[in-house]
């Protein structure tokens, strides 16, 4: 019977099903784009490998050399992978930073970066 244990383990392990496997949201493009250096936009958004859940995720514009941030207006978009944050206030040229944090819709992970950029 000793013997036959490992064979057991090893087959119950064999016939298992997987556990599957969650990503968590990944940025996969912003506009601005990370260093990029543009004229004032109108819109800020970052876009998400997956769909994101609008409750626990957020977006600030901050303007680190100033240290102050720029009011901005959330919305999120139609497939909920996209935040979209549009200025209430206009921008001035300097260095910015889009701080963004996400909470993945699938396992509700949360993840959070920053995008810095330029205005010219």
């Amino acid at each position: 019977m000793r013997k036959s244990l490992p064979f057991l383990a090893v087959t119950a392990l064999l016939l298992a099903p997987a556990a599957p496997a969650f990503a968590h949201a990944k940025v996969v493009s912003s506009n601005p784009a990370a260093n990029a250096a543009v004229a004032a936009p109108e819109r800020i958004s970052v876009t998400f490998s997956e769909k994101i859940v609008p409750a626990f995720s957020k977006m600030e514009v901050t303007m680190p050399a100033m240290n102050m941030g720029v009011p901005v207006k959330t919305a999120f978009s139609a497939d909920g992978k996209t935040m979209i944050a549009t200025p209430q206030a206009k921008f001035v040229s300097g260095a910015y930073v889009i701080k963004w944090s996400a909470a993945a819709a699938d396992d509700g992970h949360h993840t959070a970066g920053t995008i810095p950029f330029k205005i010219k």
